[in-house]
């Protein structure tokens, strides 16, 4: 296979077989950051007026409760940033924490040194671990690069539970456009899909998903539409530079890098450094930092000088080894047996992607009229 990377950034058709390039070698992100960005974005001073009036509307929705609005921590840049911004804004959220089992002791301590020094209460959800386990061996046998979804699809629901429960109107997250514009559909999907993940461990797991956090899209137009409960990009709503911002949260917050995008877990952290780009042959960084070059905040030739580095110290990556294999209770042979499955895709399970894709075009088009935040 002939390897053709975008003459706009650092993604390929080895890490996305899907991408499209045109005539000149760029590939469809790059439009797609020039197109989405003009509902997503809202960080330039003419726009200013476009947070003061969400953040009146927080307050608002807010008045004569204990908290206005709902933000995620997970000890990483985006999450802290966010809890030092929504304090600056004078908001008051509660953090609500997802403990997967898998949090570093840095992400435990940032967690713990930025909502002391913030004054921020916090929530704490402990997942059941046996079925979470199920849930993480499911994906891994399922053979698809999606791996992560378990997490990202309970911290969804989770999010949604407790806003209705406490009436909050705001679910404050930590996305942002211009440093996560880029991710091949198939890398990531089932966000809120639970059929898809609910087929994964039925067909893959060992226990039943009884506590497990859920959404499905019906929940989902239940709280957005019926409950009025909507999440707010805050960072699409400022300027929002990687760099500056962990300088400030070190500064400020005693704040400390991991070392990667995410990698405040450790199956975060494996997943993404070993099984990604051994199994998969995808390399994270590359939509990452392709993101970062649309944005302007990274150049082309920085962006190929970054993936020349290390993906995973040898060292870090034979303890970290250990370490899932021991907690997912894998042998090394089980877990080679993995890896050598043959390759699939969400598409190769029963799912609901056509549903959730016409729901995702008409948010886009309400986002485009300025009738849905970004």
């Amino acid at each position: 296979m002939n390897i053709i990377v975008c003459a706009k950034s650092v993604i390929d058709n080895i890490a996305d077989p899907d991408v499209v390039f045109d005539e000149q070698g760029i590939s469809n992100y790059y439009y797609e950051y020039q197109q989405r960005a003009k509902s997503r974005l809202f960080n330039t001073p003419e726009n200013r007026h476009k947070l003061n009036e969400i953040v009146t509307k927080i307050k608002k929705s807010g008045e004569g409760k204990e908290y206005d609005c709902i933000i995620g921590i997970s000890g990483g840049v985006d999450s802290t940033y966010v809890a030092y911004k929504v304090k600056e804004l004078g908001l008051r959220p509660l953090a609500i924490h997802f403990d997967n089992g898998w949090n570093s002791e840095l992400a435990v301590k940032n967690i713990e040194n930025t909502l002391n020094k913030l004054g921020i209460d916090l929530f704490t959800h402990v997942i059941d671990w046996e079925e979470f386990k199920s849930l993480q061996l499911a994906f891994l046998r399922a053979s698809t690069p999606d791996g992560e979804i378990p997490t990202d699809h309970a911290i969804f629901a989770l999010f949604y539970k407790i806003a209705n429960e406490k009436g909050i109107k705001y679910i404050i997250n930590g996305n942002n456009f211009e440093t996560e514009s880029v991710m091949p559909l198939t890398w990531s999907y089932g966000h809120i899909d639970w059929k898809y993940i609910n087929t994964i461990n039925r067909q893959f797991g060992t226990a039943e998903l009884k506590t497990y956090p859920t959404i499905t899209p019906l929940k989902y137009f239940y709280y957005t539409f019926l409950k009025g409960i909507r999440i707010v990009s805050l960072l699409n709503y400022m300027p929002f530079n990687k760099v500056q911002a962990m300088d400030l949260l070190q500064s400020k917050l005693d704040w400390k890098y991991y070392g990667g995008k995410h990698y405040e877990s450790i199956y975060t952290r494996f997943y993404q450094g070993y099984i990604l780009p051994k199994k998969f042959n995808i390399d994270k960084r590359k939509a990452h930092i392709s993101s970062l070059i649309f944005a302007g905040q990274m150049t082309r030739e920085q962006g190929f000088e970054e993936l020349k580095k290390p993906i995973y110290p040898e060292q870090l990556f034979r303890e970290d080894l250990d370490f899932v294999l021991k907690k997912l209770g894998m042998s090394p042979d089980e877990f080679d047996k993995i890896l050598n499955l043959p390759n699939r895709t969400f598409f190769d399970y029963p799912n609901q992607y056509r549903l959730l894709n016409k729901m995702r075009s008409t948010l886009n088009k309400l986002r485009g009229r300025g009738l849905a935040y970004s």
